[in-house]
């Protein structure tokens, strides 16, 4: 069930040599990265529109919408695509949020940006990272991995972002970035409402040192906080910040009718965090010996 919960997230990030203010290119690019994918309609106003395994999410709104995630550098121009065929305008997207700063899901922000004049919200941990490009990550800093952005408002934990009358609730899940951030909200379809949960997963990349980083002295603390929370959370539907997370290819076919309840899986989710918890507990254990 899990044999591609890391495939696309336990990666060497090897940046090219690069001049001053030059943004770096990744030497990995998973194909499935780039894959296209075609939209849908995850659960009342919550769409899928971004690749094979980079999710993004359009949540539409009666006052414009909502893009969580943009992809690549070159995603852009098929995440318009995906939304112009849902039948909703890219110009139309008014908040940019992103569940990570990594650039697999972030570097086609600024560009996006641009385009549709959106307000670009991150938690104030992933805020410095965004606005250099990636130079400060902790794991993969140095040189810029994607075009730097600047953040129109900074997002704490359990903070609201509103939009019409749809209310999203920011949540802190450190770790894999210090901002990393899951998103919660309810969307109503024509007979329910839906509790959607847009988690980021806490993968453990290779490069991390659970015992503590000198660009991170309490990552361990504060996955072990994360994996705590995560197991409080009470939802209708997830979904991650990779299709392979939350093995979206098992649990839908192209084509498919809308199916809300697909993404329900509660044992999956619980499954997903105690694999990691696994890692985390024998990461610890090597590392403090």
């Amino acid at each position: 069930m899990f044999k591609n919960l890391f495939s696309s997230i336990l990666l060497v990030f090897t940046l090219s040599t690069t001049l001053p203010g030059q943004v770096a290119t990744s030497s990995f690019v998973s194909p499935e990265w780039t894959q296209p994918y075609e939209p849908f309609r995850i659960a009342g106003d919550v769409y899928y529109v971004g690749s094979y395994d980079l999710a993004c999410y359009l949540i539409t709104t009666s006052a414009g919408n909502i893009l969580i995630n943009t992809g690549l550098a070159d995603s852009p121009k098929m995440l318009r695509t995906n939304i112009e065929k849902l039948g909703f305008r890219y110009d139309d997207i008014k908040i940019l949020l992103n569940t990570q700063a990594h650039f697999d899901h972030v570097a086609g922000m600024a560009e996006i940006k641009r385009d549709t004049k959106a307000t670009v919200m991150v938690h104030e941990a992933d805020v410095q990272v965004m606005s250099d490009g990636g130079n400060s990550d902790f794991l993969f800093g140095g040189s810029s991995s994607f075009e730097a952005v600047t953040v129109d408002r900074v997002l704490h934990d359990g903070d609201t972002i509103s939009l019409g009358k749809t209310k999203l609730i920011a949540l802190h899940h450190p770790g894999h970035t210090k901002g990393a951030t899951s998103f919660m909200l309810d969307t109503r379809d024509e007979t329910r409402t839906w509790r959607v949960l847009i988690v980021n997963i806490p993968s453990i990349l290779p490069q991390t040192r659970i015992s503590g980083m000198p660009s991170y002295p309490n990552v361990g603390q504060e996955y072990a906080l994360t994996l705590e929370k995560l197991k409080t959370l009470n939802f209708d539907v997830w979904v991650a910040s990779h299709a392979s997370q939350f093995n979206l290819h098992d649990k839908r076919k192209p084509g498919a009718a809308y199916n809300p309840s697909a993404f329900n899986d509660r044992p999956g989710y619980e499954a997903s965090i105690n694999s990691i918890k696994r890692e985390y507990d024998k990461r610890m254990k090597r590392e403090t010996k």
